[in-house]
């Protein structure tokens, strides 16, 4: 029985290892992602969209995308990078107050496949505890930068709280040649039911001014969504099953 005991628990752990091994090769598909975590990737209720935006608050882009939403009705998700809002604390409280979800993207924008597990929690922790303290509003969602999941987000989501959440479509919006056209097409293209959009509204990690073209392509994506009869809020609206 001992052995047997024995054995099993070694089995265990060496699927544990497997797993942690090659999470970060599994989630990078974004299709195999949607169809094998699609908790992790933001599949939600059919009917719905869940619109993201990464590395803001940034006070040139920010608010003119809040001022799209807001002529087309919608609410958002910002995954905020910790730096950011303690630059622009007012702008973060704004996105707030207007109705938007503030998330958390880390403190900085550094990739936790190449970072150690304390490293990554306490990056975590700070942009968790910032957003809270200048938002007055504890944030639920996390999401690792570049979408690079390593133990170190695991265990840093476990350790704040925080539900991690993907994408299962993106605009590539922040290539120096994307446009409000092609960030549409490209959503279109890879969009499937339940889906989690991410866009930037913040150029810091990409080409200068490519927010442009996120912000041209939600008209765009406006006639396609109602012509489909999708609504679209943020993420607490979009049917995600737990909270940690």
């Amino acid at each position: 029985m001992k052995a047997s005991k024995a054995t099993a628990g070694l089995a265990a752990a060496a699927g544990g290892a497997i797993f942690v091994h090659t999470l970060p090769g599994v989630v990078a598909w974004r299709s195999a992602r949607s169809l094998l975590l699609p908790r992790l990737a933001g599949v939600g209720r059919p009917d719905h969209v869940a619109l993201t935006f990464d590395d803001g608050p940034d006070p040139v882009s920010t608010p003119p995308i809040l001022d799209a939403l807001d002529r087309l009705g919608w609410s958002a998700t910002f995954f905020f990078l910790g730096s950011q809002v303690r630059r622009s604390p007012g702008l973060a409280r704004e996105v707030v107050l207007r109705g938007h979800e503030a998330a958390v993207h880390g403190d900085s924008h550094g990739s936790h496949l190449i970072r150690p597990v304390p490293w990554t929690v306490w990056d975590v922790c700070r942009a968790s505890e910032t957003i809270e303290q200048v938002t007055e509003v504890p944030p639920r969602w996390f999401r690792p930068p570049y979408g690079g999941v390593s133990l170190s987000s695991v265990v840093a989501g476990r350790l704040s709280k925080l539900q991690m959440v993907l994408w299962t479509t993106w605009g590539v919006d922040w290539r120096r040649d994307s446009t409000g056209a092609t960030v549409a097409e490209r959503i279109s293209r890879t969009f499937r039911p339940g889906a989690t959009v991410l866009l930037h509204d913040s150029d810091i990690t990409s080409a200068p001014g490519s927010w442009r073209s996120a912000l041209d392509a939600l008209p765009l994506l406006a006639e396609q969504w109602s012509r489909a009869g999708l609504t679209v809020g943020p993420l607490s609206e979009h049917g995600l099953a737990g909270t940690g």
